[in-house]
């Protein structure tokens, strides 16, 4: 009997360690190397120049009636009116686009008393998109001529920014190897690697010239005209160094 309970403990004591995990063979967590060198952190910007290519102008009507329907009615007619300019000039489809259509009733004020609504204004707005700048400004003088009465802008800015950003990261990284460098020969060591790099902020400007309404009233007899000027678009990166 001893030896039949000598067996069984041995096989049970067998199979808990068959089922215990083998922590022996896990791998150990890697570590990170040491830095056996000095650490420095470099801040550094990449700019690069561009022609905006796109404009964006905002077109709006506003109508005043004695009633919603008519004020409604007449903002549609001339809201239409100036959308068909737009198409007329040759802008697409996909570069229109309505932000708002509002609705609000006018009121009177008169002392100790309660006010008096007196009418209604509709007004209606749509986004333009320009891909030839040049064009933005005969087309702006066919918006109001067609009845819009409100228009601000335009916003410049570049279509495709992807690749100059990428030509201002390149730019970038090698002011910070230049710099390191610098920073290396005054204090007798050399640049060793780079650790670690870390991307902070981009910038793209948005330019804004005066407002066209304004300058339609201001000179009626001109032609809008609009100049692209230039834009700097840049990038700003963290790169740290290792020297030796």
């Amino acid at each position: 009997m001893v030896e039949n309970l000598w067996k069984s403990g041995t096989a049970a004591a067998f199979a808990l360690c068959l089922a215990a995990p083998s922590i022996a063979q896990d791998p150990a967590p890697p570590t990170s190397p040491m830095l056996a060198g000095t650490r420095l952190d470099v801040v550094a910007t990449g700019e690069v120049n561009a022609v905006p290519d796109i404009a964006t102008i905002g077109a709006g009507v506003v109508t005043q009636s004695p009633t919603a329907a008519a004020a409604m009615s007449e903002n549609a007619q001339r809201t239409a009116a100036t959308i068909a300019a737009i198409r007329k000039a040759g802008v697409g489809d996909r570069d229109i686009q309505t932000t708002t259509v509002n609705l609000s009733p006018q009121y009177r004020y008169a002392d100790n008393q309660p006010p008096v609504i007196v009418g209604y204004q509709a007004s209606s707005r749509v986004s333009v998109r320009f891909r030839d700048i040049k064009k933005a400004g005969p087309i702006l003088d066919a918006l109001v001529a067609a009845g819009a009465n409100q228009i601000d802008g335009p916003t410049l800015s570049i279509d495709k920014p992807d690749p100059l950003l990428d030509q201002a990261r390149e730019k970038a990284v090698a002011a910070a190897r230049a710099r390191a460098a610098l920073y290396a020969r005054a204090a007798g060591l050399q640049v060793k690697r780079i650790i670690a790099i870390s991307e902070g902020s981009f910038e793209t400007p948005i330019v804004r010239p005066m407002p066209m309404m304004a300058m339609a009233r201001a000179e009626k007899s001109a032609d809008t005209m609009i100049e692209a000027g230039e834009q700097k678009l840049s990038i700003s990166l963290s790169v740290t160094f290792e020297l030796m």
